[in-house]
């Protein structure tokens, strides 16, 4: 099961690769700037793979749809950026269904 968010447009905010505890750093601001990170815990839907990486992901898509997809939104130090390609769509995506929209 995946959990679906409304998006505003085709964009996706996704973190970039990095240091695992700089990735952490931004999901859990993130997660705590009103990003909705229930379907990280574990035994939900979104919380495989369980990765940091995959984990900062969801939770920064989440915050910048919420904002409303602004440019600020999807930044978080330049630990995250702005995709146009459904980065589900991607065999090598480590957040396949979860960034259905």
């Amino acid at each position: 099961m995946s959990q679906t968010l409304t998006c505003v447009g085709a964009n996706w905010c996704v973190c970039k690769d990095g240091a695992d505890a700089i990735l952490q750093k931004t999901l859990d601001y993130a997660c705590g700037a009103g990003a909705d990170c229930n379907p990280l815990h574990q035994n939900a839907p979104c919380y495989n793979p369980n990765t940091v990486r995959a984990h900062c992901s969801y939770a920064v898509n989440s915050y910048y749809q919420k904002k409303g997809q602004q440019a600020l939104a999807c930044d978080f130090a330049g630990t995250a950026t702005v995709v146009t390609s459904d980065p589900s769509k991607y065999s090598f995506s480590p957040f396949l269904s979860c960034f259905s929209f």
